[in-house]
């Protein structure tokens, strides 16, 4: 019994960043979604605002999350891992400016195909970037014990 405690607690860490990215594809696709029921619903503008600026804030938490608490935790028991984390360090960087560049669309009230280019370049990235991290490090997390709450490692999310 103990034995099974201790491996969900480990392989925990694993689930929770999948969950945490499935739920940031949904995210993503929620805001699409929004975007495309624009002509069509009139409070849909009201809307895209709150799942465009939601979903940024999401993403983005979960980035600076990873950096401040996940990565160096992951790094101080893996240390040969950081040239995987500062690759998806950098991809952070990358995105942080596309979210930005889609706030700033999104402020200065540009159309809904701006915005949807906005959104395919994030989501393109995004989940290029979700691929790299789950196939370096979804193994590595299912067997490391962190001493790390699951909102301060991977965002409020």
């Amino acid at each position: 019994m103990a034995e099974e405690r201790e491996h969900a607690r480990l392989v925990a860490w694993h689930d929770q960043m999948e969950q945490a990215h499935a739920r940031l594809r949904r995210a993503l696709e929620v805001t699409r979604q929004a975007l495309a029921a624009g002509d069509e619903v009139p409070a849909a503008e009201r809307d895209l605002l709150l799942y465009c600026h939601g979903f940024c804030v999401a993403l983005d938490g979960h980035h600076r999350a990873e950096d401040a608490a996940l990565f160096p935790a992951l790094l101080d028991r893996r240390p040969e891992l950081a040239d995987v984390v500062r690759a998806l360090a950098q991809d952070h960087s990358m995105i942080g400016h596309l979210l930005h560049a889609l706030r700033a669309a999104l402020d200065d009230g540009r159309p809904g195909a701006e915005l949807a280019r906005h959104l395919d370049g994030i989501g393109a990235i995004m989940e290029s970037h979700f691929r790299y991290e789950e196939r370096q490090l979804l193994g590595v997390l299912a067997g490391l014990e962190l001493a790390l709450d699951v909102p301060e490692a991977l965002g409020p999310l």
